[in-house]
């Protein structure tokens, strides 16, 4: 009769290597958001300075942000000028008063800001604070 020798059952264990290769991508993924060397989503915008601009930390707030060529968002979603009323009556809660702080790029018209504000004002939204950096 013939037998064959049965290899010897390893153990099973745990490989490291690929689990410090894992380990090291999340690293450097992290360091690149925090360093902003990756875009964070949303309009680019470079903020006008004055020197008397405050934090303002309120509770029910929306962003709107304006950038060039006629780009607008609220709270990070394209929006159009039309639809501005109705995508701020939905962060609105309870009928509370929102907070709207509009972020608009230095290079955007002035008109177009005006515009904004104009619409703002007349569907009935009374607090709006223009975003600025400090000098």
């Amino acid at each position: 009769m013939r037998s064959w020798d049965e290899p010897k059952k390893r153990k099973a264990r745990v490989e490291i290597i690929p689990m410090i290769d894992v380990m090291m991508f999340l690293l450097v993924f992290f360091v690149l958001i925090s360093l902003n060397v990756i875009p964070a989503l949303g309009l680019k915008t470079h903020l006008p300075t004055a020197s008397s601009s405050q934090d303002l930390k309120p509770q029910n707030k929306a962003v709107i942000t304006i950038g060039l060529n006629d780009a607008l968002q609220v709270d990070g979603v394209d929006t159009k000028i039309g639809e501005l009323s109705a995508r701020l009556n939905l962060a609105r809660k309870n009928g509370e008063k929102l907070n709207v702080i509009v972020n608009s790029d230095r290079g955007v018209e002035v008109q177009r800001l005006v515009e904004v504000m104009d619409t703002l004002k007349h569907n009935g939204f009374e607090s709006i604070s223009i975003a600025t950096r400090k000098p």
